[in-house]
């Protein structure tokens, strides 16, 4: 997706050779427009695939995930929460997940009410890096004993290995802008 590209290299901030910070636009700050965009265009690549849900993590993936869910219908969005409410008394799914940039190991969990073997999960993020949050949540899924559509991605870094993983396992991954490098502050799409 071109605008979304071009909107990494006006916008995005590069760390060193493995990290590009796009929290003015995508996940601290969010750029509606083009966020709903992004919508429009991981919709599209998944339609017609019977897919009942949208499943993503907190909290950057929901502002991606329900701009999916609006252009597929309406779908229902769940994202597994990172913490346990006290209002979750029903039994719950869950896993551990290990975040690459904040270099933090969470148990994240979706309540059981909510995914069903009769489900057609698309699996939203924002980002995708060595694929430790689209695994553990197609672990959810598979839990449920739900079917795991697809993987959804805003932005990939292919040099990674994540996607790798992924389709490893038979899933189907989209992603609109892949990073194949980042070296001396430039950004090289695939």
């Amino acid at each position: 997706m071109q605008e979304l590209k071009d909107r990494i290299i006006k916008d995005g901030q590069v760390i060193g050779t493995e990290i590009i910070k796009v929290d003015s636009f995508l996940n601290h700050q969010i750029d509606v427009a083009l966020v709903f965009k992004i919508g429009k265009e991981l919709a599209n690549r998944f339609a017609n695939q019977g897919i009942t849900k949208i499943l993503t993590i907190e909290a950057s993936g929901i502002p991606i995930a329900c701009a999916v869910a609006w252009h597929m219908n309406n779908l229902p969005v769940i994202f597994a929460k990172k913490a346990a409410p006290s209002t979750m008394i029903d039994g719950f799914y869950n896993t551990e997940i290990t975040s690459f940039t904040k270099r933090t190991v969470s148990s994240v969990m979706v309540s059981k009410k909510y995914l069903s073997k009769e489900d057609h999960v698309l699996i939203v993020d924002d980002f995708l890096a060595h694929g430790e949050a689209a695994l553990g949540l197609a672990y959810l899924a598979e839990q449920a004993e739900a079917v795991v559509s697809g993987i959804g991605i805003a932005i990939e870094k292919e040099f990674q290995g994540g996607s790798e993983k992924l389709r490893q396992k038979c899933y189907r991954v989209e992603s609109l802008a892949v990073i194949k490098s980042i070296q001396n502050g430039h950004i090289t799409f695939k």
